[in-house]
């Protein structure tokens, strides 16, 4: 018991010095776990923070995936399926949005 009290502790100390890694959500993540050049820390935080508020949290991890394998993205969109197709219209805002909030000036 003692030392479960001295963990949460040391992660209440801890947690403000890593205020990314602590409310990076999905969509965060995978940007910096991807591949592309672009990916700056400031960018994948700024694409993140657009995904919270226009995503929801399921929609974020189901949009997280198109960072590992963009044949997904390609099968959602093609998708005759009425919830697919709600899906890619609010994954299509949160693209336009992060874009006109997030692109370099």
């Amino acid at each position: 018991m003692k030392q479960f009290f001295l963990a949460s502790a040391t992660v209440l100390l801890v947690s403000p010095l890593f205020p990314a890694a602590a409310v990076a959500g999905p969509i965060e993540t995978a940007c910096l776990r991807s591949d592309r050049p672009q990916a700056t820390r400031a960018m994948c935080r700024c694409i993140g923070s657009v995904a919270q508020r226009t995503l929801t949290r399921a929609e974020q991890r189901r949009a997280a995936a198109f960072f590992r394998d963009p044949q997904l993205a390609q099968d959602v969109r093609m998708s005759k399926s009425a919830r697919d197709n709600e899906f890619w219209g609010r994954y299509r805002e949160f693209g336009a949005a992060a874009e006109r909030t997030c692109a370099p000036r």
